[in-house]
């Protein structure tokens, strides 16, 4: 009989060590999938945004004889809710408007802007067609005439 050892129900310490590197890991990787995440959503908010401004000074300049507006506290008036951010604004050249983004995006909010740029040519990174929103750009245009 002391030749018997009874079996004892749990997992060793190898086991458990095992499991929670596991999990570990498993966890690192959503970490990294729900950063990208993150930072699609703000570009994706970021243009959503230039494209509501765009509209409201298109149907001010209808309302007004085709009279462009140059501030933007023109628009809110045309702007089913406020902007989330006060980094938005207007910027008139001699024969075109601008919308803009102002404010300073994380890095991985600029890769986006970028690759949205390169998908639908309508985020430029200085007010000329062929100067393409870039990773380095600090501001973010988007034409209305």
């Amino acid at each position: 009989m002391i030749g018997n050892r009874t079996k004892r129900g749990g997992f060793t310490l190898v086991e458990l060590l095992i499991v929670v590197i596991i999990i570990g890991i498993l966890s690192g990787g959503m970490m990294l999938v729900a950063g990208s995440g993150t930072d699609k959503a703000e570009a994706t908010r970021i243009v959503s945004d230039l494209r509501t401004l765009k509209t409201a000074a298109l149907m001010y300049a209808a309302d007004n004889n085709m009279v462009w507006t140059e501030t933007i506290n023109d628009l809110s008036t045309y702007l089913d809710k406020s902007l989330a951010s006060s980094d938005y604004g207007l910027e008139a050249g001699s024969d075109d408007l601008w919308v803009l983004y102002t404010g300073t995006p994380v890095d991985g909010v600029k890769k986006q802007l970028a690759t949205m740029a390169e998908k639908e040519r309508n985020l430029f990174g200085t007010p000329s067609m062929g100067d393409l929103y870039e990773k380095s750009d600090s501001k973010v245009y988007m034409k209305v005439r």
